[in-house]
C-alpha cells in the first residue's frame, strides 16, 4: 500500500533540506512524531539509522538506504510481516521555491492488512509532516 502527501514550500531546497535531515528536531515541528533517537552520531547518511516514537504506533528504527545530498532520501523500517518504506524528496521550483514530496510504501505479507487498519492514521502523519516542514522551513533559521 502507498499513501502519500506533498506541500509547496516558500523556501529554497537547501533550507528544506537542512529542516529535513535534522530529524532530532522533528519533533519541534510535527505532531506526528514524539521523539527521535538518531543511532550513531556524525552526518545523515546510507546506512544512518533512527529511532521514532510515534503517537498510537509502536517505535520504529528506520535505517537510510538512499541518500541524494540536498534533494532525497529514502529509508526503511522492517517489522513481522510488513516492510516500511519512506520516501522524502525535494523539487526546486522555478521561482525559488521547494515542492516537497512524502511517501510511505509498504509491502510484505500483512502489508494490507496494516494499511487498511492504519492508512487513516499514515495518511494524516504524512500531512502533518509535510504541513509541519513547510510552517518550519519557512520560518528557519529560529
Amino acid at each position: 500500500m502507498r499513501f502519500e502527501a506533498t506541500a509547496e514550500i516558500a523556501a529554497d531546497a537547501e533550507q528544506v533540506w537542512a529542516v529535513l535531515v535534522d530529524v532530532e528536531r522533528w519533533p519541534e515541528w510535527t505532531t506526528s512524531v514524539t521523539r527521535v533517537e538518531r543511532g550513531e552520531s556524525g552526518p545523515f547518511a546510507v546506512g544512518a539509522t533512527a529511532r521514532l516514537t510515534q503517537p498510537k504506533l509502536r517505535p520504529a528504527v528506520w535505517r537510510v538506504t538512499e541518500l541524494t545530498e540536498g534533494r532525497e532520501f529514502t529509508w526503511v523500517s522492517d517489522t513481522p510481516g510488513v516492510r516500511t518504506r519512506g520516501e522524502h524528496r525535494l523539487v526546486p521550483l522555478p521561482d525559488g521555491r521547494t515542492r516537497v514530496e512524502l511517501a510511505i510504501d509498504q509491502s510484505g505479507p500483512l502489508a494490507g492488512l496494516i494499511g487498511r487498519l492504519y492508512g487513516g492514521l499514515l495518511r494524516r502523519y504524512l500531512r502533518l509532516e509535510a504541513d509541519g516542514l513547510k510552517r518550519r522551513s519557512e520560518r528557519w533559521p529560529s
